[in-house]
């Protein structure tokens, strides 16, 4: 299987199955002299982990993180840094009436088709967790991004109920188990979760990513845009089914005169705009706004209810998912979402500076 592989300058590789002995991932690319320790990975890793509330997937796995090689003393050497997560919580037994029959909604089948074998532990490869490596990654990438750069998500959607944009409020999102931004949502989203898990169904979300602080002039014009890099990154994400960019889909409702990020000189000499339908990305390349992304994520596939399916002998059968599952995928993939976001950004910063590292840091117009 080829292809697991993301990014040019900061590259990321990740290795490793499900239920396998381990995960793990190397970042190749990332410049000297950076601080870097498991400490600073662990944190983002906490909140992906599985098992972290009732609304999850009750597996168990703490997702400790070691760094193999790339640092020295608590710093990078601009080698690749291998990054390696031992899986203790298996339960493959979980998945053995499945072995030969394949899950309506996952990857199994195309996964047949393709390779002719498959690991029905947990899905094998194309199991979500994989994307801790991703996590993990991103953290690297946060500290090539300095700490001028935020990159932070929330849940905006559940099930078709969005929040209420009125009522945005950041510091909510580490103060409930759905990184909700919007206290009465995230209480709406409680108890409707816990009946659909108590019914064996799931439902999909709405994911939004934020980076602020960002230079203008990261990505480049037609095959090196900076919003279509992203939204490679999050469609590459499991369960992802569709991304947008600032307005993204509204803005199709939208009049010219309305979508238009108009401009203005403010005092401090820098160009202001007045909106960011765009979010923060025109022809492809950073304007210095806050870049703003969404992606859909659908419902767990993984479920209780009873489904119509075949096997791999060519029988029709009926088939129940076992085992421990998210009802609501959607919520663990919300530092995911922002990992690769911030993957995305640091290697554009990186072939930004290569490219013009001369080039102006802020909105401010060069002098003829």
């Amino acid at each position: 299987m080829s292809h697991n592989s993301f990014g040019h300058l900061f590259r990321v590789t990740t290795w490793g199955e499900s239920h396998g002995p381990a995960i793990g991932g190397v970042v190749d690319g990332c410049p000297p002299g950076l601080s870097l320790t498991e400490a600073d990975i662990q944190p983002w890793l906490d909140l992906r982990r599985p098992g972290s509330s009732k609304f999850v997937t009750q597996r168990q796995e703490p997702d400790a993180v070691r760094i193999l090689s790339g640092t020295f003393e608590g710093l990078t050497t601009g080698t690749p840094i291998a990054l390696l997560i031992e899986n203790q919580d298996q339960r493959s037994r979980d998945y053995g009436e499945i072995a030969d029959s394949f899950r309506p909604g996952h990857a199994d089948l195309a996964y047949h088709l393709k390779y002719g074998v498959r690991d029905y532990r947990g899905g094998g490869r194309s199991s979500a967790r994989e994307t801790a490596m991703r996590v993990a990654a991103g953290a690297v990438a946060r500290k090539v991004l300095g700490p001028g750069v935020t990159v932070r998500g929330a849940l905006v959607a559940m099930g078709g109920d969005p929040v209420d944009r009125a009522a945005w409020d950041w510091g909510a999102v580490g103060e409930n188990s759905f990184f909700c931004p919007d206290p009465a949502a995230a209480t709406r989203w409680e108890e409707r979760l816990l009946a659909l898990r108590k019914s064996g169904s799931s439902v999909g979300a709405v994911v939004e990513v934020v980076a602020e602080g960002l230079p203008p002039g990261l990505g480049a014009p037609l095959y090196g845009k900076l919003d279509a890099e992203i939204a490679a990154a999050l469609m590459s994400i499991n369960a992802v089914k569709g991304v947008e960019i600032g307005e993204g889909f509204a803005a199709a409702a939208l009049t010219g005169d309305r979508n238009a990020d108009e401009m203005r000189m403010a005092p401090d000499g820098t160009v202001e705009f007045l909106d960011n339908h765009a979010g923060g990305v025109l022809g492809g390349i950073s304007t210095g706004q806050p870049v703003v992304a969404r992606f859909a994520v659908k419902p767990t596939s993984s479920i209780l209810v009873p489904r119509r399916t075949v096997d791999r002998h060519g029988q029709d059968r009926e088939l129940v998912t076992k085992g421990r599952h998210d009802p609501c995928v959607g919520i663990r993939a919300v530092p995911v979402g922002e990992a690769m976001v911030a993957c995305v950004l640091a290697d554009a910063l990186l072939r930004h500076r290569a490219q013009v590292p001369d080039a102006p840091l802020t909105t401010r117009l060069p002098r003829n």
